[in-house]
């Protein structure tokens, strides 16, 4: 009888840890890993919503940069972090490119981590250098079968800018040489230095360089126009019928975070995506702010799966 009034008490004490958890969190600082470059958009969104956050939740927050191997070592820096709300992730489309082109990774970001919420979104941008006489895919296209080759695709390694343009030229039979950066706005200084010729990347990185004439637009891969660039042609209006793919990033924990805290971090998220002052920052940087619930995001994110298995098989990219 004792031994049961023990059981039935442990079971009720256990019942009790995780909302008592829940209710004292945060009580110390929030790591928030990105596996970019500082500067990269992913970066900017990640410190956007780090500075919000840590004023919602009364706590401070620190971004951590983890850069490497196609964002493969800081996604894993996050997977094996205790499920305690204290180490977050946050990440893009490149969470469900990694599964999918590296062979020999070792653990499932899937199911290592669990959605918390889908923060932002934006277009994806080809550009070239203003120097090369192409206002569009198909003058590029022309231009690089005139030209074999001599012109260089500068890339984030591991990342989906790497897949789709990869995809472009074995679809076109292009001989253009691929040039891996650790990020992409590594080959975008290149590329203003004269030795890249084509990088696709996000709007809220590239449109002030567009802006300022010191690379050029020649498409879009959203299914519309960008608004900030009215004059630019999507990838359908350029030849590609049903091409239309998004930049899109959010925020993880590692699988087994409580989800009381999964929950307080979504609310507080949508909380700060709703503020007029992150607003405006995304706006200005021509990032769209995405609110819904963690299971939205699950949602969007198996969705979105299928999808980059399918680009990353036709693009022939695989890494060991």
């Amino acid at each position: 009888m004792l031994t049961r009034r023990h059981m039935v008490s442990a079971l009720l004490a256990g019942a009790f840890v995780r909302p008592a958890a829940a209710q004292g969190y945060p009580n110390r600082v929030i790591r928030m890993i990105t596996p970019f470059t500082g500067g990269s958009p992913v970066d900017v969104a990640a410190r956007l919503l780090a500075q919000h956050l840590s004023v919602n939740l009364r706590q401070s927050m620190i971004v951590d940069n983890r850069p490497g191997a196609g964002t493969t070592i800081g996604m894993k820096a996050a997977a094996s972090a205790d499920p305690d709300g204290y180490t977050l992730l946050y990440q893009s489309s490149s969470l469900v490119v990694a599964p999918a082109m590296y062979k020999n990774l070792d653990y499932d970001p899937m199911k290592a981590l669990a959605p918390v919420a889908y923060v932002a979104g934006s277009h994806w941008v080809t550009v070239v250098p203003p120097s090369l006489p192409v206002k569009t895919v198909p003058e590029f296209i022309a231009y690089a079968k005139a030209n074999p080759g001599k012109l260089n695709f500068g890339f984030g390694q591991g990342t989906a800018p790497q897949l789709v343009g990869e995809w472009l030229k074995l679809t076109n039979k292009l001989d253009v040489a691929s040039v891996p950066y650790r990020g992409g706005m590594q080959a975008v200084a290149d590329m203003m230095g004269g030795t890249i010729h084509l990088n696709i990347g996000t709007a809220s990185t590239l449109v002030p360089l567009i802006r300022e004439g010191k690379i050029r637009a020649i498409s879009v891969w959203g299914p519309t126009r960008f608004p900030e660039l009215p004059e630019v042609p999507t990838m359908i209006e350029s030849g590609f019928p049903g091409l239309s793919l998004f930049f899109w990033s959010g925020l993880w924990a590692p699988a087994g975070t409580p989800p009381e805290i999964i929950g307080k971090l979504n609310a507080e998220t949508n909380a700060a995506l709703r503020s007029p002052e992150m607003k405006a920052s995304m706006d200005r940087l021509g990032i769209e702010t995405m609110i819904g619930s963690p299971q939205d995001f699950a949602a969007f994110i198996a969705d979105e799966q299928p999808k980059w298995a399918r680009i990353v098989e036709a693009s022939g990219v695989k890494v060991d």
